[in-house]
C-alpha cells in the first residue's frame, strides 16, 4: 500500500440505526464518522443500506459510510459500497467497539481475523477478505461480582446500553483520536497511524 493514496478510500463505522440506539456503546463507529463529517465538511445521503459521504480528508478521496443495517448485517452495507464505488478491500477502514478493551482505549491493525465480533464477521465475508485496516475502540467489558463477564445475557444489555457520564467523556477523547488517526492512515501510511496512536 503506497503511502499516498490518490484512490478512493471508505471510511465505515459499525453501529445500529435509529435513534434508539444512537448512544450506545455499540455505535461508537457511528460516533467516527460524524465526527469525520464534522472535522471536514462531508454531508451524508441516507441510501437503502446506508447513510454515505462523499469528500476529501488530508487531500484524498473517500467515502464515508454508516450502514443503516444493524450491527451483525453490516456486510450487506459494505459490500454494496465496495461495488458500487469500485473500491478495493484494501482501501477499507472499518472502526468498531471493542468489548476486551478498556473503554476509551483503541488500537489499530493491518488486517485480521473478527475477534468474535459479529459486525467484523459479516464485513470479511461480504469482502471476500480479511485485508483490510481496522480500528478497535474499547468499550470496556462488563462485570459480575468483581469479574469480567463473558455470559451472552450480560454482555448483550451491556453493549446496547449507554455509557455512563464518565465513559462518554473518555470515548469523546478516544473518537476524536480515532478521527486524527485516519488522517494520518491516508496522509503516511497505516503502520505510521499505528506507531503514532496505537496504545
Amino acid at each position: 500500500m503506497s503511502a499516498v493514496s490518490k484512490d478512493r478510500w471508505l471510511i465505515v463505522g459499525l453501529g445500529n440505526p435509529g435513534r434508539d440506539y444512537s448512544h450506545n456503546r455499540h455505535n461508537v463507529g457511528y460516533w467516527c464518522v460524524n465526527r469525520l463529517t464534522r472535522l471536514h465538511g462531508i454531508k451524508l445521503k441516507t441510501s437503502r443500506l446506508a447513510a454515505l459521504g462523499e469528500g476529501e480528508i488530508a487531500g484524498v478521496p473517500v467515502l464515508l459510510v454508516k450502514p443503516r443495517t444493524y450491527v451483525n448485517k453490516s456486510g450487506d452495507a459494505v459490500g454494496s459500497a465496495l461495488s458500487r464505488f469500485k473500491a478495493i478491500p484494501e482501501r477499507l477502514i472499518v472502526i468498531y467497539d471493542d468489548l476486551d478493551l478498556p473503554s476509551g482505549t483503541f488500537r489499530m491493525r493491518q488486517r485480521g481475523g473478527h475477534g468474535g465480533h459479529n459486525g467484523l464477521k459479516s464485513i470479511i465475508a461480504a469482502a471476500g477478505t480479511d485485508e483490510f485496516p481496522r480500528i478497535r475502540i474499547g468499550i470496556g467489558r462488563p462485570h459480575i461480582d468483581g469479574a469480567p463477564s463473558w455470559e451472552p445475557d450480560t454482555v448483550g444489555p451491556w453493549v446496547l446500553s449507554d455509557p455512563t457520564p464518565e465513559e462518554v467523556e473518555v470515548l469523546r477523547a478516544a473518537v476524536a483520536k480515532v478521527a486524527e488517526a485516519v488522517k494520518v492512515v491516508l496522509s503516511d501510511g497505516v503502520e505510521a497511524a499505528m506507531t503514532t496512536f496505537n496504545e
